[in-house]
């Protein structure tokens, strides 16, 4: 089987000859590729040369092309700071107030910059390897992590404390809107798959109760979107997720990103018949931080629990720091290959 297939294979629950392996590995790929984050993010041909370098070292079957965690805020006005060496971050919301919802421009996302750079470095990556490594196109955040950016995080988790449910949900709406044209775009560049990032919906932020009324709706509705398009859909939320994956199972997701705060074992017994794992190392203590021996006794743990489960697609549990040692990021996928 080649990556595309692997990786399909364990969407759908089927047997594979070798464990699946997907990276979130865009700020790994570029230091080893020896360009700074601006240049990456501001070629499409330079992050398709980034990924394909990376598969060619360390020979894993799906990439996840991924540009920062704030591109489509800035798509809808929020202000954006571009370091050089780090990925594209906010701090301000645009939005002072939740009543100004009402007021929002329809936004149309396709005329930020950086929308298009993403695009197409996915259509360059999709026409290099075809059918043959599976090319995932992240489409940054998800409605409630979005309404977070353009709220300011602070003033979002008092809005949901004290604002009536109709300006939430106007704001809510908007950020769906804005989150389903990326998802559209993307999925005519002929990727593979599309996700979202949706952490500030987690249970560190906000109660389970919370989730189900205010994301999860709104993340079900995108999946939907995904799925009219004709394209499989991961959810990726941060921290630990226990008391909510239940609830997550609702919005129809194909696969789940989870963070290694999440019990693996609960993990298991809550989605390994019913739809995919992606994750979840530690991507800082263990791959980034730790020696080859703990990298692979981490992911030894990790296959061990997950060896009667064809959903299952190793990676780490978020974004693998930069500055993780290639040996490191080896042995995981070596121990992967490995397994039986």
């Amino acid at each position: 089987m080649n990556g595309f297939e692997r990786i399909n294979a364990a969407l759908i629950g089927e047997k594979t000859d070798k464990v699946p392996v997907m990276l979130h590995n865009f700020m790994m790929a570029a230091r080893e590729h020896g360009v700074t984050m601006e240049q990456y993010r501001n070629s499409p041909r330079v992050i398709a040369e980034t990924f394909i370098a990376s598969v060619e070292k360390y020979q894993y079957d799906g990439i996840l092309v991924d540009l920062d965690t704030v591109t489509l805020a800035g798509a809808v006005g929020v202000p954006v700071d571009f370091p050089v060496d780090d990925p594209a971050r906010t701090h301000l919301g645009n939005l002072a107030n939740l009543e100004d919802a009402v007021n929002l421009k329809p936004c149309k996302v396709e005329d930020y910059k950086y929308i298009q750079v993403w695009l197409e470095s996915v259509r360059l990556l999709k026409d290099y390897f075809k059918d043959e490594i599976y090319i995932r196109g992240n489409c940054d955040q998800a409605p409630f992590s979005l309404a977070s950016m353009m709220r300011g995080a602070q003033n979002w988790m008092l809005d949901l404390m004290i604002e009536t449910d109709e300006q939430l949900e106007l704001l809510l709406e908007y950020c769906t809107d804005a989150s389903s044209q990326f998802i559209k775009l993307m999925a005519q560049t002929g990727c593979d798959m599309v996700s979202n990032g949706d952490s500030p919906a987690g249970p560190e932020m906000i109660s389970p109760e919370m989730y189900l009324k205010y994301a999860m709706p709104y993340e079900k509705k995108i999946v939907e979107v995904a799925h009219h398009a004709g394209v499989a859909y991961t959810l990726h939320i941060c921290g630990n997720t226990e008391v909510i994956l239940d609830h997550m199972l609702l919005t129809g997701a194909d696969a789940f990103e989870l963070d290694y705060k999440t019990d693996i074992s609960k993990i298991y017994n809550t989605l390994s018949d019913r739809t995919a794992l992606i994750g979840n190392i530690d991507p800082s203590g263990v791959l980034a931080l730790g020696t080859v021996d703990s990298v692979q006794k981490k992911t030894l743990e990790l296959l061990t629990v997950y060896q009667n489960s064809s959903r299952f697609i190793l990676n780490a549990g978020c974004a693998i720091p930069p500055n993780t040692p290639s040996e490191n990021l080896k042995m995981m996928i070596e121990t992967a290959r490995n397994f039986r």
